[in-house]
């Protein structure tokens, strides 16, 4: 008989992690939160608090691909093209200290307006906290690029544009590592506490979460003279993160482990290598959580065999899914791959579906315009 390793051991079921005890705490009764007494010594708090350089800003943070096959909860890339934008403006008619929101458009019309239950609004929280801003209210309109449940960081893009935002707003002041927490600060609310979406979001690039406790970002540099290109078939079906990790195995074998891990291990060196086929293999090995989510999805196991047999180099579930995502590294190639893919969908899922060709986005999020004070 294999050997098995309990879930509480690799942490694969629920993955819920102990956050710092320093982490701002949320006010329930309203948008501002307090600020602990005992983080103010903490790093991400400003000593003295910043005043705004300008009057509004407006930010974009791209769409990402997470756990690229065996890379569950700690892999994740950006990809160039799709995503959100937040824009924030210094608000009168909001109380010092506190944000609204004003406006929800796009994919995101069930959204709530609560900043408290808003990805975009705790992010935005959690940044304000970081910089003590306690004398100015601020006002955040959400515009939607991704659709929500689709496997490509809608919540971590959503929260990745507010941290950039309200960053950018008072001077740029805090790290990449400290925006990533303010944007975890969203992800353990709306999806759970894993970062493999929001910090590509706004690192760009393929980021490797190293550890959780203490919060540990590598990125990892995929050579600049090569070219990687994702299609991304996104079907009509929602496959909501709470669901999709709930069908999560309890316990795996100890030659699934090893599997994995050396997959794992096969796919950095791939990235850093800017070995497109090694990546599409690792990318398409998983075998502890693609084969419980895949048969949610239905048709996603034609889908594969299909990108592959239409000569992709892999294929996978991007994130939880629905959203299938096969790399190429030849754009004309990836639309013929696409339409293989979109068909598979059709014909063994009876679902409709959009192909989409994207490149790695490199940048992360960033300040998109500025209106002076």
């Amino acid at each position: 008989m294999a050997a098995a390793i309990t879930c509480s051991q690799l942490k694969l079921n629920s993955i819920s992690f102990n956050t710092p005890s320093s982490k701002p705490r949320f006010n329930q009764s309203s948008a501002c939160c307090a600020l602990p007494s005992s983080s103010r010594s903490n790093k991400s708090y400003a000593a003295a608090e910043p005043q705004p350089l300008f009057s509004a800003v407006k930010s974009f943070a791209p769409a990402t691909v997470a756990n690229l096959g065996p890379g569950f909860d700690f892999l994740g890339c950006a990809v160039d093209g799709i995503g959100d934008h937040v824009s924030i403006r210094v608000d009168p008619n909001v109380r010092p200290g506190e944000i609204s929101i004003s406006d929800i458009s796009g994919a995101g019309s069930k959204l709530s307006k609560n900043p408290l239950w808003n990805c975009a609004g705790i992010a935005a929280i959690a940044a304000m906290k970081m910089l003590n801003i306690r004398s100015v209210g601020l006002s955040l309109s959400l515009e939607k690029g991704l659709p929500l449940g689709s496997g490509l960081g809608s919540s971590a893009a959503s929260a990745a544009a507010a941290a950039i935002a309200v960053n950018e707003l008072f001077g740029n002041r805090l790290s990449q590592s400290e925006l990533v927490s303010a944007g975890l600060e969203s992800e353990e609310k709306v999806s759970g506490y894993h970062a493999d979406n929001v910090a590509p979001s706004i690192m760009g690039g393929f980021v490797l979460i190293r550890s959780y406790e203490p919060l540990e970002l590598v990125q990892l540099k995929f050579p600049d003279d090569k070219k990687l290109f994702f299609v991304l078939v996104n079907p009509e079906f929602e496959a909501p993160t709470k669901k999709m990790r709930a069908a999560l195995p309890q316990e795996v074998t100890m030659s699934h482990h090893v599997w994995n891990s050396s997959q794992a291990g096969a796919l950095v060196a791939a990235i850093l290598q800017g070995d497109i086929s090694g990546l599409g293999k690792a990318l398409s090995s998983d075998k502890i959580v693609e084969p419980k989510r895949a048969p949610l999805i239905p048709g996603m196991e034609a889908v594969k065999k299909a990108a592959i047999k239409a000569g992709a180099y892999g294929c996978t579930i991007s994130g939880a899914g629905p959203t299938a995502v096969a790399v190429i590294d030849n754009e004309e190639r990836g639309r013929e791959i696409g339409e293989r893919m979109v068909e598979a969908f059709l014909e063994e899922g009876n679902l409709k579906a959009m192909a989409m060709i994207k490149q790695l986005d490199r940048v992360g999020a960033r300040l998109v315009s500025s209106v002076p004070r």
